[in-house]
């Protein structure tokens, strides 16, 4: 059971992130630098109940360096394919 929570926490400073699968899908993103970029998140900030970016410093260049954590996933969601 403490597998599983650990692996639906939300995003926290410090985790290696991506963006995930239904994200890069719903844009048509398949090749380039996107799908494969890694980045680490510094900060949070939360802008509303339901919006929350996160500051990351990307593996990549010209990525943004804030995003909406909806539209990441760790590197255990990667793992696993989410």
């Amino acid at each position: 059971m403490a597998d599983w929570v650990k692996r639906t926490q939300a995003i926290q400073v410090g985790d290696t992130v991506a963006y995930s699968k239904a994200f890069l899908q719903s844009t048509g993103q398949y090749t380039g630098d996107v799908p494969h970029a890694r980045g680490k998140v510094t900060a949070l900030q939360t802008l509303g109940k339901d919006v929350t970016l996160a500051e990351i410093e990307w593996d990549k260049p010209d990525l943004p360096g804030r995003v909406n954590v909806k539209n990441l996933t760790t590197a255990r969601g990667i793992a696993l394919g989410e």
